[in-house]
């Protein structure tokens, strides 16, 4: 992995901003920008797959909720501590150990696959081991890779780098639950969780490739503990709110894995149109990023934020009414494009709102928000399913969403930054 000399010199540069399209072929961030894209197709592909294999395994929703916790819940416990890491160390290596981590998760549930073809009920086992693994490699490389995109950029590009920033969120959801269902479907379990390892590899290979910023210098005199960060966010009352917002997007986003099960078998379908179903939501999310991308800052960042949530909580309202297949399918492509839309302008209203030096911090935050919050969306509304159905838990979904959008609307997320 190689270093510039500077931190500083990519963003304080007297230029113009740059569009969408020179972004992505930068050499720095167009290379963070195509290895997450491999890295997320991968961690789509395993998910879906870990889910049909669960649900056929076990039958149950909560079940396929579980594989969720152990996923996600890693973030409730570790992300603050991995934000301080990247603040007062090397983001650049602690993203490559996440995709180590998650190599590792990939690869020891194909292998467990690969040694004991027919695991049946036990197919728990492996399935909850793997998922917790690549837990683990998103905590640790997640903070860094967030924190680290302002410092890849020029000044006045930042919502035009935050909407491809997540632009790969979205292509993994549509490539990856795709892959994944087929390769479920046609290969079995074993090539499909061995393939999300060699794309995790991918994104590997390009972290130790391309010439990466140096760390920032850590300073003497300045508070690295998570409690900064904490009070900080705490006396920024819009931060605070954009991060509650990011929490129910994770909550309101989750059924889009956790649920495709149970709604593709409540439809009558199987394997194909749990990936179709799934693979529809990261349609709708790449239509609203794209879109983003393309009026380059526009819209502004709070009016964005409303935009996809009130979207999201719509697309679940639809969901709730689904009782046919084309009625699921278009509310998955609604609820996706608010999901897009939502983590666009979020992600900017709380990178725009973080001081650099507690950016990593605050980013680990925002993680433990969208994906520490998947561990109680899951048992909740896996629960729900189980208990009522599948429409009723997208309808408590779609009510919570509600709730928060009309709580965090724009004039809640602008105002003057606290007096350092």
């Amino acid at each position: 992995m190689c270093y510039a000399d500077s931190v500083t010199a990519r963003t304080i540069t007297p230029t113009r901003p740059r569009s969408a399209l020179a972004l992505v072929v930068d050499p720095v961030f167009g290379a963070l920008f195509w290895g997450k894209i491999f890295s997320v197709v991968a961690v789509w592909t395993h998910g879906i797959i870990a889910a049909i294999v669960m649900y056929d395994a076990t039958g149950s929703a909560l079940m396929v909720g579980l594989v969720g916790v152990a996923q996600f819940a890693p973030q409730l416990i570790l992300s603050p501590t991995s934000g301080k890491w990247a603040d007062t160390g090397d983001p650049a290596r602690q993203i490559l150990l996440g995709r180590v981590l998650c190599v590792a998760g990939s690869g020891v549930t194909a292998a467990w696959f690969f040694a004991v073809p027919d695991l049946k009920a036990s197919a728990a086992i492996p399935i909850l081991l793997g998922a917790t693994l690549v837990g683990f490699g998103f905590v640790v490389g997640g903070p860094a890779m967030q924190s680290i995109v302002p410092t890849l950029i020029r000044t006045g590009e930042l919502p035009t780098a935050m909407a491809l920033n997540s632009l790969p969120m979205t292509v993994g959801r549509i490539v990856g639950p795709a892959a994944g269902a087929y390769l479920a479907a046609h290969l079995g379990p074993a090539p499909g969780f061995a393939v999300a390892a060699g794309l995790h590899l991918v994104f590997a290979v390009f972290l130790l490739v391309v010439r990466f910023p140096a760390p920032p210098a850590r300073h003497a005199d300045t508070d690295y503990r998570v409690r900064v960060a904490i009070r900080y966010v705490l006396s920024d009352r819009p931060l605070l709110l954009a991060l509650l917002a990011v929490t129910m997007v994770g909550i309101a986003s989750d059924p889009s894995i956790t649920l495709t099960p149970s709604m593709a078998d409540a439809l009558g379908g199987g394997p194909g149109l749990v990936g179709l179903l799934s693979a529809l939501f990261g349609v709708g999310a790449a239509v609203g990023m794209a879109a983003l991308a393309l009026l380059r800052g526009r819209i502004p960042s709070a009016r964005v934020s409303s935009i996809g949530l009130t979207a999201l909580a719509a697309g679940c309202a639809v969901l709730a009414a689904g009782t046919q297949p084309a009625v699921a399918m278009a509310g998955f492509a609604l609820a996706g494009f608010g999901f897009g839309c939502a983590m666009t302008g979020l992600s900017t209203v709380v990178q725009e709102r973080a001081p650099e030096q507690l950016r990593g911090r605050i980013m680990a935050l925002w993680l433990v928000g969208f994906l520490g919050s998947r561990p109680i969306a899951a048992a909740v509304l896996g629960g729900a399913a189980d208990a009522l159905n599948v429409f009723a838990a997208f309808g408590i979904a779609a009510a919570l969403c509600a709730g928060v959008a009309l709580w965090c609307r724009p004039s809640k997320l602008t105002g003057p930054l606290p007096v350092s």
